[in-house]
């Protein structure tokens, strides 16, 4: 598969351009889960098995595109829950800033405050974005653990991985992927612990998620959310509670949604024949064609323009007396972005295409226009 052929799988309306909160998924996702609600809404003999297989695709399809073996990744329904499952079982102090996405924030306050066995430390930043620079005059030696977006929701910047590996040293390195995941072509092997979702950029939908976790993080970290499906041994566990088996397998509650694996699978499937690079270079042109028409129409722009420190998020941010007139242009000629705090989010994907561009001048047209009279 051609990139062409991956963007022609997709078909949302003219003017969505709000793949930082949700990803329209694509026909071969849609097919995906058609055929296996049909699966189940039939029970025909044998044919529920293929549900059943649908954990380990989703595994092997994860692995494909991390590097992790398909036995170090686990199911999880979302980043949150998988975020939970990683801060609940460290020991020791965890860096990482006040400002991300509260899936990260509220898993290591609530794993803090319920087991008292982790401690926050609350970073400084440059501006929303943590850097190996100001990561480093930060770290303690009670800091056993580094937790970062790769892609921060607010400012869109790309985190440089590769420095804060070369700061904290030994220490684990927890990612919070969801900004990025299926459209950066990331240095996995840098991390200890991967946690995304598919619902955004891999255009899985919601429900599908994952958690990767090193060697060296299953052997460091505790499996305190463990259920029954996390103790390693086939079969159900009846009348006695085993302990949690080792590594990855150990952090999960319970079976999941076949359907929403086989949807995952299916887009992750898709996204490693196109290839990941191929895909960042059509999203980097299309988040290109955004600055450049904000630019043309003097629309200020705080986010990252250097390509090696963006994906695919753009933020906006007028003066605080015109927002309003911004946010207006954008709804009346129906284009969808996320405003939040002041600022606008502009999120592309590589199948927007022409209507949307046309769509988002026209917004910006009529926001110069009334700004100026």
């Amino acid at each position: 598969m051609n990139i062409d052929d991956f963007v022609a799988t997709f078909s949302e309306e003219p003017g969505y351009l709000n793949f930082a909160s949700v990803g329209t998924i694509g026909s071969t996702v849609e097919e995906e889960q058609q055929a296996l609600t049909r699966l189940l809404a039939t029970g025909r003999f044998g044919t529920l098995d293929s549900l059943a297989a649908q954990d380990e695709r989703l595994r092997e399809a994860v692995a494909s595109l991390t590097g992790f073996r398909a036995d170090q990744v686990v199911f999880q329904p979302n980043t949150s829950e998988g975020l939970m499952q990683t801060m609940f079982g460290v020991t020791g102090g965890v860096a990482l800033s006040a400002a991300e996405y509260p899936s990260m924030t509220f898993a290591a306050v609530r794993a803090a405050e319920s087991l008292g066995v982790l401690s926050p430390l609350w970073l400084d930043t440059d501006h929303g974005r943590v850097t190996p620079g100001n990561l480093r005059d930060q770290l303690t030696t009670s800091v056993a653990a580094v937790a970062v977006s790769l892609v921060d929701f607010r400012t869109g910047y790309l985190v440089d991985l590769e420095g804060i590996r070369q700061v904290i040293g030994d220490r684990l390195l927890i990612v919070d992927a969801a900004q990025g995941f299926g459209v950066v072509d990331a240095p996995w092997d840098l991390a200890d612990v991967v946690v995304s979702t598919g619902r955004k950029w891999v255009r899985a939908g919601w429900g599908t998620g994952f958690l990767a976790m090193s060697d060296r993080a299953a052997d460091r970290l505790t499996p305190v959310i463990s259920g029954a499906t996390g103790t390693g041994v086939p079969g159900l566990p009846v009348d006695e509670v085993l302990p949690p088996g080792r590594g990855a397998t150990a952090f999960q509650l319970a079976n999941g949604d076949p359907i929403a694996q086989a949807r995952f699978a299916a887009a992750l499937e898709e996204i490693s024949a196109v290839g990941v690079p191929e895909i960042n270079a059509l999203l980097s042109q299309n988040v290109s064609r955004v600055i450049d028409l904000a630019d043309e129409y003097a629309v200020p722009v705080i986010s990252a323009r250097d390509e090696s420190e963006r994906a695919g998020i753009v933020v906006l941010e007028p003066a605080a007396d015109q927002l309003t007139v911004l946010t207006a242009s954008l709804f009346n000629h129906g284009v969808s972005v996320t405003t939040r705090a002041g600022q606008v989010r502009v999120s592309p994907h590589v199948s927007t295409g022409e209507d949307t561009f046309d769509m988002l001048r026209a917004s910006f047209v009529s926001f110069a226009s009334a700004i100026q009279v």
